[in-house]
């Protein structure tokens, strides 16, 4: 081929210059639009109640701390005479009521709440993610009698929306004692994100050659040091996708919290949405409320952010 041929060839796999333009531009112009809500939510936490139901909305504005100090405390409403006779505010928030004619009554129940999230989410993905790598494992190397059809039977416990079966498992956590308790809301959150879990970890296992636990089983290991010792590290960026998508699931969660926890095992989910000011919703509060809300699946999916995408793509080329 001529010098003038190896210069205009062209590979039919790599993208032409105008083509990673277009989808550089559309990536750039998709990520805008998401973060759109994101950043009106972090606006509205920093706006007064007035401010916040606006319209028109207002892009330009005195930003207060009034949001935040209505999500972490309660207030009850006093006369004018009554404030003019207390001492001086012992706080912004303090000083911020006050000019709504308003004291601090005490803590709110968002950080409870908030605590009960992190241990519901958290534990229910840690045991989801533990069962469903043993029953990958088990579907992955063993001759299971009816395997498609377990399989099949897995994953048809998801077709159906959580909603149509929360009165069944409302009555059988009344009878069991489970009913507003964070070890119902584990069991679950788990039964229902299991599923999940063996299905996508059983692909990822699927891909890691046998013949790594045959050589270390030669060696003297037992089947269970080799699944320990070989088949864990070489999985663990499935594990660490599957477990990002189970949290995702267990923390988001409102049908089940709502219909199945009163007050001791309330995630925040439904009390953000409930959370109801004098004389209406306090939009500020909620939107400060939601904010916070983000941070630790924010923290963990930006731990994990290449695990996720390394799990996204595994297996998708084949040696």
């Amino acid at each position: 081929m001529s010098a003038t041929g190896l210069a205009t060839a062209h590979s039919v796999v790599a993208p032409s210059s105008r083509s990673r333009k277009i989808a550089a531009t559309l990536v750039i112009l998709y990520a805008v639009i998401s973060m759109v809500p994101l950043a009106w939510i972090f606006m509205t936490s920093f706006k007064t109640p007035p401010d916040s139901i606006s319209y028109p909305p207002k892009i330009v504005f005195q930003p207060s701390l009034e949001g935040y100090c209505n999500l972490f405390t309660t207030r009850s409403r006093q006369t004018p005479e009554y404030i003019a006779s207390l001492p001086p505010p012992a706080g912004v928030c303090d000083e911020v009521v006050r000019q709504r004619n308003m004291v601090i009554a005490g803590p709110s129940n968002y950080v409870p709440r908030f605590l009960n999230s992190l241990i519901i989410a958290f534990g229910s993905t840690f045991c989801a993610v533990a069962l469903g790598t043993l029953a990958a494992y088990a579907f992955s190397r063993f001759k299971v009698p009816l395997a498609d059809d377990l399989m099949f039977f897995i994953l048809s416990t998801r077709f159906m929306p959580p909603i149509a079966v929360a009165i069944p498992i409302y009555l059988m956590y009344r009878e069991l004692g489970l009913s507003d308790t964070k070890l119902g809301m584990i069991v679950l959150y788990t039964a229902v994100n299991v599923s999940l879990a063996v299905w996508l970890l059983k692909g990822f296992i699927d891909e890691i050659p046998r013949e790594y636990e045959e050589a270390a089983m030669i060696d003297g290991y037992t089947r269970l040091q080799a699944f320990w010792k070989v088949v864990l590290p070489q999985a663990t960026t499935g594990i660490a996708a599957t477990a990002i998508f189970c949290l995702i699931f267990a923390w988001n969660e409102y049908a089940f919290a709502l219909m199945l926890t009163s007050d001791t095992a309330r995630t925040a989910p439904p009390s953000i949405a409930t959370m109801l000011g004098r004389g209406g919703i306090e939009w500020s509060a909620i939107a400060a409320g939601s904010l916070g809300f983000l941070i630790p699946v924010v923290i963990v999916a930006f731990a994990l952010r290449n695990y996720l995408l390394r799990g996204v793509t595994f297996g998708a080329i084949r040696q």
